[in-house]
């Protein structure tokens, strides 16, 4: 065996004293980053923003999956195809819109968009409809900004147009005011 020129270096080999000089420095950066951490986040919704309850906790906005919506499926389920919270009438208290429609399986079933309130028992109760599905029209283009509901409305002029493919187009959006929700319609769009 050939002896090696570059000096003994046995005082490199670790060591268990080693290991754990490495593991608590490690524990003890750990620990540094995570109290050099930021403050909590919080988020507000748009709009009106979302109230707190005293003590600072966010009223939570009710869940548009557990209410019941005055919709005729004739058997089949409703489906939430969207919502959004946001406190609409100021009241300090966040309310959920949702765009509510049979599960048809197939085809494009007409749209309700409904407000929801967390009521004084468990389940969100439907205290305004915005869109009622007995208009015939589909709803796309939803949001809730500023304590404004808006939406696109896709309809039809006739009885005639087959139900795949609407041919008018028209832009709403809803505000509460006084005890009411008010609408105001854009120009309505005809397609050619």
């Amino acid at each position: 065996m050939q002896t090696s020129a570059l000096p003994d270096l046995a005082h490199t080999a670790t060591k268990p004293v080693h290991w754990l000089a490495t593991a608590t420095a490690m524990a003890a950066v750990v620990a540094c980053a995570g109290l050099l951490q930021p403050g909590t986040a919080t988020a507000t919704a748009s709009g009106h923003g979302v109230a707190s309850r005293s003590g600072g906790v966010p009223a939570a906005a009710p869940d548009a999956a557990a209410a019941v919506y005055p919709l005729d499926c004739g058997g089949a389920k409703n489906v939430v195809a969207d919502e959004a919270p946001g406190d609409l009438d100021g009241d300090g208290r966040p309310e959920t819109v949702a765009v509510v429609h049979c599960d048809a399986g197939m085809g494009t079933p007409p749209s309700g968009v409904y407000v929801l309130t967390q009521g004084s028992g468990a389940a969100p109760r439907v205290v305004a409809t915005l869109v009622d599905p007995a208009s015939r029209t589909t709803v796309t283009d939803f949001s809730v900004h500023d304590g404004i509901v808006s939406a696109t409305l896709l309809g039809y002029s006739t009885m005639d147009v087959p139900r795949c493919c609407p041919d008018e187009t028209e832009k709403a959006s809803w505000q509460w005011k006084g005890n009411a929700f008010v609408r105001s319609d854009q120009d309505l769009a005809r397609d050619a």
